[in-house]
């Protein structure tokens, strides 16, 4: 099978096509043939090596069909998506032609959409989901801001804090894309620049929650955002991985606020976090419908995966970018 392989830890320019053995799933495994997969800044990471030893194909999810499953549960040809379970960390990930994942988290689908359409939505819609509604507890009325808005992870909380009733503020640095943010379901759009608390005070409106995507430079002001026992959420690190300097919970986390971390990467799939407590058949039916504005906003192919991860680490995507396998 063709893959791209981590030749060794750098920038995009070592990401390299390359044939390896067709794999064999084990009991416990599906074998997929991807057809498509999503670009993610967890991929970045791993490549250029800040998280370590990984695997050498990486790749977090991916959209495709089974090409079999010991266990029989799964027929040949099922339509699935999969995402995480180590891949690209601990096991060769997606970025192949064919690629083995945990049963536990592959996750059969009915769709009309395209591959490429469908490949959009795995990683980014179920860490949303999760993300407002597991951790943040987010209800139908709440007012929740999306700090870091028009990343791709940042577009899928939007979308489905819109479409589940809550009142969206979103966050940009690039003022010239609000109006993306409230084609997309954001009330109210505002331009980062470090000092969201006070902009926030000014509107005179109440954050129920934040779903942080900016991350550990922007944390004791996130933390400010949020009304009396309302909740942060953090799921990145756009704003880089430094850690916060000197951070003492005395003086930097407002009493009754909750702070709490979600990283899909590492947990989604386990039994602490099943893959199962989240609907992604659900997900992907209101992408289906348009209810979510979900397409990916650039889609390369298979060779063109070097120009892609330039294009991610540049921030010229504003939104999801997936690649064609097939």
């Amino acid at each position: 099978m063709k893959a791209i392989v981590i030749s060794t830890y750098g920038g995009p320019e070592v990401l390299t096509v390359t044939e390896l053995p067709d794999p064999i799933p084990a009991e416990g495994e599906i074998l997929i043939r991807v057809r498509a997969f999503g670009l993610n800044h967890a991929e970045s990471y791993m490549r250029s090596g800040a998280w370590g030893q990984v695997a050498p194909v990486t790749g977090i999810e991916c959209a495709g069909t089974v090409q079999a499953d010991p266990s029989g549960q799964l027929p040949a040809g099922t339509a699935v998506v999969a995402l995480l379970g180590g891949m690209g960390r601990t096991r060769n990930g997606s970025y192949a032609e064919l690629v083995t994942v945990p049963a536990s988290n592959v996750v059969p689908v009915r769709t009309s959409l395209s591959w490429t359409d469908l490949a959009a939505l795995p990683e980014v819609y179920a860490t949303a989901w999760a993300g407002l509604h597991q951790n943040l507890g987010l209800r139908p009325g709440q007012a929740v801001l999306v700090r870091g808005g028009t990343s791709a992870l940042g577009q899928a909380a939007v979308n489905v804090a819109a479409a589940d009733g809550a009142t969206v503020i979103a966050t940009t640095r690039d003022p010239g894309r609000a109006a993306l943010l409230r084609d997309i379901g954001a009330a109210r759009v505002l331009v980062d620049d470090g000092e969201l608390a006070a902009q926030v005070r000014k509107l005179g409106t109440e954050v129920d929650a934040v779903f942080d995507l900016v991350g550990n430079s922007v944390l004791r002001d996130s933390l400010r955002i949020v009304r009396a026992r309302g909740r942060v959420c953090q799921l990145g690190f756009l704003g880089g991985l430094a850690p916060v300097a000197g951070f003492d919970p005395i003086t930097d986390l407002p009493t009754g606020v909750q702070f709490s971390f979600y990283g899909s990467a590492f947990v989604l799939g386990t039994g602490e976090f099943p893959l199962a407590d989240i609907p992604l058949q659900e997900l992907v039916s209101k992408a289906e419908t348009g209810q979510y504005q979900a397409r990916p906003v650039r889609v390369f192919d298979f060779e063109e995966v070097v120009r892609a991860h330039q294009a991610m680490e540049e921030g010229q995507a504003a939104g999801k970018m997936v690649v064609a396998v097939s």
